[in-house]
């Protein structure tokens, strides 16, 4: 039977067996996200890596703070890059061979790194180009899902690749954790780096066989092939003209249509406004939630935890950076259930408050009884850690993507949400670059400034955030019109016509 003809029931309804080979192929951009991000940690404090780029005497090198930071932050800057051009070569090659350039280009940048010999600005290139292609992807992944999957699993596919990203620094720290014996040799860096290449090799090829983005298709007039390739993710490829399909089509032949006749907004609309409400509001909301997510910290842990806890005296580092991925993956699960039962003002609120305390206590600890001199310290602070990553896995981490899907009106929404992306990619060049300069002259106080940018996050959420939950993306538009309405009663706002924002009025 032909990929195109066969399906499952989900729901009630048909989806095609390619439209769920779609998400877990594409699901692997958010992997590669993660593999890049975790990998770092543990190779920045290998024997090897360090004798060859650090600086100093032979057999007495160390980094300089100015060298790891540009090393460890330049990927950043070519994500930010990265995620920025995404949009335009996803419109101008389609969505599938826009992804096999950002695979393309994360390959590319890996090579680079392997065949690095001794220069760190080598290796910083390397991370730079990698960086590119992992921006692109961080674009045009969650773009060409939402784009393909039915209804009925779209919500999971699309949530997957946030999954996919913890999933991804937890393979690494496995990986750094398994090569740790061999750190005296270059082989034990080269594999960290040259598996990521293999991990990127089914999303590079796997996607071209798959449907095009029938959205891509239509908007540029080709609305045949766009019922084709909609029939083919329904598992109907023999029927593309199945009442299934069909109301798939009509759904968005009308967005299509409502989209040209609003057309696109400028850049400069998203700062000037428009007939739309509060749209400067929305453009500040979603850069200040986005650039947040990397502020609370989590980076802090990621980028260079393994070198925090070694020099805290903790005897396997790497250990303890595994188990913060594995506690990262783990918590992400509820954090899904909790973004659709619950909402997304209280747990960003709640979960700010709970991310500041546990940062409190790390910070306090560290200070006041230093770890390499008092074990139990160690102790605390590795708790205060998990119970840190813990909460940012249920909240900060996937509900910071899901508001700045829904916080925008249709007319900007791109150009906004690219802005958005963009301010989270500055923060993580920030806390990158920032953290060994903070380490070297502030110590464990760092941690004070997470507790104060935790605690800002949570009186941002609360004084400005709407609740958005259940409502649709239109709905959002006039709940934000409504001018009395402050962000705090949002929640209990419903829209016109409706008993509350599941029920409608049946009157």
């Amino acid at each position: 039977m032909a990929l195109g003809k066969a399906k499952i029931r989900i729901n009630g309804a048909h989806c095609g067996i390619e439209a769920i080979l779609l998400g877990v192929t594409t699901s692997i951009g958010g992997f590669l996200f993660g593999y890049d991000t975790g990998q770092i940690s543990g190779m920045q404090i290998f024997s090897d890596f360090i004798e060859r780029f650090g600086q100093g005497p032979p057999g007495n090198k160390a980094f300089d703070d100015i060298i790891l930071s540009l090393v460890v932050s330049l990927m950043s800057i070519g994500t930010l890059i990265g995620a920025l051009s995404g949009a335009y070569t996803a419109d101008w090659w389609g969505r599938r061979k826009s992804l096999t350039f950002g695979v393309f280009m994360f390959i590319i940048g890996n090579i680079i790194q392997i065949t690095a010999m001794s220069s760190w600005v080598h290796m910083m290139m390397g991370r730079f180009v990698a960086g590119l292609g992992v921006g692109n992807l961080s674009v045009g992944v969650p773009m060409y899902q939402s784009e393909c999957c039915p209804r009925e699993i779209r919500g999971a596919v699309v949530a997957s690749y946030q999954l996919l990203i913890t999933i991804g620094i937890l393979i690494s720290n496995l990986i750094n954790y398994g090569v740790r014996e061999i750190e005296d040799s270059s082989a034990s860096w080269r594999i960290v780096i040259g598996l990521g290449i293999a991990f990127s090799m089914p999303l590079g090829l796997g996607v071209l066989f798959l449907p095009e983005s029938p959205r891509w298709l239509a908007g540029r007039g080709r609305w045949n092939d766009a019922r084709i390739c909609m029939a083919r993710l329904r598992g109907l490829k023999a029927d593309p003209h199945n009442p299934l399909v069909e109301d798939d089509f009509q759904e968005m032949h009308s967005t299509i249509m409502q989209q040209a006749n609003v057309g696109t907004g400028t850049w400069w609309e998203c700062f000037a406004g428009s007939d739309k409400p509060r749209v400067l509001y929305r453009t500040l909301l979603g850069c200040a939630i986005h650039f947040l997510q990397q502020w609370t910290g989590v980076n802090y842990f990621f980028y260079y935890g393994a070198s925090i806890f070694e020099s805290a005296g903790i005897d396997d580092p790497i250990l303890i950076q595994l188990v913060l991925g594995a506690v990262n993956v783990v918590m992400t699960f509820p954090g899904l259930y909790i973004v659709e039962r619950i909402g997304r003002r209280i747990p960003l609120i709640v979960g700010a408050c709970w991310q500041a305390t546990w940062l409190l206590i790390f910070a306090a600890v560290g200070i006041a009884r230093p770890p390499d001199e008092n074990e139990s310290s160690g102790i605390v602070m590795i708790v205060a850690a998990c119970m840190f990553i813990a909460s940012f896995a249920m909240t900060w981490g996937p509900f910071a993507w899901v508001v700045i899907g829904e916080t925008f009106p249709l007319r900007t929404r791109a150009r906004q949400a690219s802005l958005a992306t963009a301010n989270n990619w500055l923060g993580n060049f920030m806390i990158s670059f920032l953290t060994p300069f903070a380490d070297s002259g502030i110590g464990y106080a760092f941690g004070f400034v997470f507790f104060g940018t935790n605690a800002a996050a949570a009186l941002i959420v609360y004084f400005f955030l709407y609740e958005t939950k259940s409502l649709a993306l239109e709905q959002v538009d006039i709940m934000y019109s409504q001018q009395e309405l402050r962000p705090w009663q949002s929640s209990k706002w419903n829209p016109e016509g409706y008993l509350d924002r599941n029920t409608r009025d049946p009157t």
